[in-house]
């Protein structure tokens, strides 16, 4: 029991890290339809970026802050110099995006050479939690609760509150409503008036600044090193895949049905284990290709 709780709570934390990934990845994939493979080496660009600052400055918020506005500022640029001059080009999209990813890795591996690095988490985040989950009783009748490391919990939580902005943003704020809008007729929107360029900028800062963002909480829960990108680009679309393109809710079911798919294939098949998350990917293609929250296009 007590190997089953902790696989239970090791895949809900892992899917909270998947989200806050594939969050980004599907605004600016699922919504733009804009194919950006360079996704992962935001992830990994971000944490690199976080770690150096929160390593000079002795302050991990401040590596956080810095990894999410230095990817969110890459995303412009990417959506500035590269998307808005290959709008409607999927496949030119795609092949570019994969140069500039490979470009990346071989700069930050130039950079930051092969080695794993690991950051310091404030003193607070650092050891266990004892969550009201009765293990066994002393032979004094004290119950034994179940320990669980504290900055796992403080990343779960972390993409609680920010699938739930996310999602506020997106279908109640009227920016999200314009987002949602250039999507669905661009030419329409712009004849309102609005700056379309300006919209999908925004979108591309969110999108990048998730994934930097994501790259300093999940180097603190796990490392930075070389391959983490492709990784997390990897966990992205099979996240999207499943859960529908452009559908904050389905990013969020994608990820908790990939990350406890993942911790449960590791702990009681581990052979075998890495399959799972795939035949989950392949049966969503062949059921509901659309995905699980997705709407399908004509």
């Amino acid at each position: 029991m007590k190997m089953f709780i902790l696989t239970f709570l090791n895949g809900l934390t892992l899917a909270a890290l998947y989200f806050l990934v594939a969050s980004g990845f599907t605004l600016v994939f699922g919504l733009m339809r804009n194919v950006n493979l360079a996704h992962g080496s935001l992830y990994l660009l971000g944490g690199y970026i976080g770690y150096e600052a929160a390593n000079q400055t002795h302050n991990w918020f401040l590596g956080v802050a810095a990894g999410t506005l230095a990817m969110a500022v890459a995303g412009v640029l990417l959506q500035v110099l590269v998307f808005r001059w290959l709008e409607g080009q999927e496949l030119r999209q795609t092949l570019v995006t994969i140069g500039i990813s490979i470009i990346a890795a071989d700069l930050m591996l130039a950079v930051w050479s092969g080695n794993t690095y690991q950051f310091d988490p404030p003193a607070w985040l650092i050891g266990t939690t004892q969550l009201p989950i009765v293990l066994a009783h002393k032979s004094d009748g004290t119950p034994i609760l179940l320990p669980y490391p504290t900055y796992r919990l403080f990343l779960l939580a972390a993409g609680l509150v920010i699938g739930v902005a996310l999602w506020l943003f997106i279908n109640k704020t009227r920016i999200g409503m314009m987002i949602r809008a250039g999507v669905d007729d661009r030419g329409m929107l712009d004849a309102t008036g609005i700056n379309v360029h300006v919209i999908f900028g925004i979108v591309f800062a969110i999108g990048a600044g998730l994934a930097g963002f994501a790259g300093v909480v999940g180097g603190t829960a796990l490392s930075i090193a070389p391959g983490e990108d492709v990784r997390y680009l990897l966990a992205s679309l099979v996240v999207v895949i499943v859960g529908g393109l452009g559908s904050v809710t389905g990013a969020a079911l994608g990820a908790l049905i990939i990350g406890l798919a993942e911790q449960f294939g590791l702990a009681y098949f581990p052979t075998y284990g890495i399959v799972l998350t795939f035949v989950i990917m392949v049966a969503a293609l062949a059921f509901r290709p659309q995905g699980l929250m997705g709407k399908a296009r004509l």
